[in-house]
This record gives structure tokens, sequence and C-alpha cells, in this order.
């Protein structure tokens, strides 16, 4: 299926590995230039040399999200960079890693006032486009009552449940404005130095029990991730607004009503 993506603009946080590069890859691979970010400098120059050889302008700079004023700046010279946006793609994430205040201190600055700043800075330049999406990447530990066993569980999922309300809300007011809203929540997704990764050489066991919970039989890849993003981002999503998709596996046991 052609998205018709083709020419397109797209910001997208964190890719320089995992499910952020795996996104960038795809829409360049649909013919949309990227501006994207990362914290370490070699992450970006080796994601720009990938990203480029796939025929679109790309733009990568080293930049921490928990850096506010610094995150801002990047975002405005982006849109400098690209000759405009139609695709803000919120994909950085502080992982269940940190323990107490400084944890969700962390996935407070990260995860929602990244979204929050990103948002409110790009708006006015989304409104100029003929096709605006914004897409923020989740969890389903923003829906999950029982956590993982991490050191930052609770603040996590917390703060992911907070950025799938935000993204909900927003939606119905940027929409009026031409500008599509929607959510991705990924569940276990794989992917060498990637949280899963941790997880097989430190628990296997809980690596396996994920891997059965995936009714599917496997655990996800950040491709699995691109494509719903891709989706979401292009106009064959056009009338989706205000959604969570979650791509799981069928890991959730619920029904969604």
């Amino acid at each position: 299926m052609d998205l018709n993506l083709d020419g397109r603009k797209a910001i997208v946080t964190g890719a320089s590995r995992g499910i952020g590069l795996a996104i960038a890859r795809l829409l360049a691979d649909e013919g949309v230039d990227i501006a994207f970010c990362a914290r370490a400098r070699s992450g970006v120059d080796a994601a720009v040399v990938d990203l480029q050889a796939r025929g679109v302008r790309v733009f990568g700079e080293s930049v921490d999200v928990v850096d506010a004023a610094r995150y801002v700046d990047w975002l405005h010279s982006a849109v400098a960079q690209l000759q405009g946006v139609d695709i803000f793609v919120h994909n950085v994430t502080a992982s269940p890693s940190t323990a107490g205040l400084a944890g969700w201190d962390l996935n407070y600055r990260t995860d929602m006032l990244g979204a929050v700043l990103g948002v409110d800075t790009l708006t006015q330049y989304l409104r100029q486009s003929t096709g605006a999406a914004i897409v923020l990447i989740a969890s389903i530990s923003g829906v999950m009552s029982k956590v993982l066993p991490a050191p930052g569980a609770y603040s996590y999922g917390s703060l992911k449940a907070a950025l799938i309300a935000y993204g909900a809300q927003i939606s119905k007011d940027l929409a009026k404005e031409g500008i599509r809203v929607n959510m991705v929540s990924p569940g276990p997704i794989y992917f060498p130095g990637g949280p899963w990764d941790r997880v097989q050489q430190v628990a296997p066991q809980l690596m396996e029990s994920a891997r059965q919970a995936c009714v599917i039989g496997r655990l996800g890849e950040p491709q699995d991730i691109a494509n719903a993003v891709a989706f979401l981002a292009s106009p064959r999503s056009g009338f989706t607004v205000g959604q969570n998709l979650q791509i799981d596996g069928g890991f959730m046991q619920h029904v969604a009503f």
C-alpha cells in the first residue's frame, strides 16, 4: 500500500536505535525527510548514515529531551532544516530502571514533559501542513494494573498512562486545526541492547513468560511498531483521531471497552 507519505517531513525523538530507528527507517523508505534526536552522539552519527542511504534528507542531533531549553531550541532548528514539518513522533522514553523519586522525575521529564514541549512547540508549524499528524509512543504498561518487576515500574506505567490521556484529550482540539493525534502502545519488544535484551540476560524465565503471554508466539520487533506508526502518520489513516493502538502480540488479556 502506498501510504502517500512521499515528500513529507518528520521529526522523531529517540531515533538512534530500537523502535525509534525502525520508525525513522520506515518513514525514510516511504520518502519522508527526517530530523531526529538522541542522546549519544555516536548513535546519532551512525543513524544519519543509515537513513541517508535511503535517499532522503536527514538531520540528526545529540539532544537530551530532559534539557527542556535545549530540546525546544532543537525542535525549532529541526523545522528550519526540514523547511517545515508534517509529522511529529514522540518516541523517546526513560525505561523503568531508576527507582524512587528520581525515577518519577526522570519519567515525567522524558515521557510526559517531552511530549508536551514537543506538541506545544511544533503545533504552530504543523498547522501549516496539509496532512499533519502526531504519534505518541506510550506502552501497554500505561493500562496494566500488574507491572513487571523493575525498579521504576510504577513511575514508568503511571507516566505512560498520563501520556495516553494527554494524547486523547489534545486530539479533540488539534483535529479541528487539521492535526491528528494518536498513540501507539507497544507490548514487549525485543531488540539488541533494549530492555527485553537485558531481561533475557538477567531473568530468562521472565523473558520466556512474556513470550508465552504473547499469544502470537513471539515477542515483538521494532518493525512491528514502526508499521503502526507509519500508518497512523499517513493520510491513509486520515479518519483516525485520539486512538491508542496496542501492538502487543496478544499479551494483554482484556476486552478494551
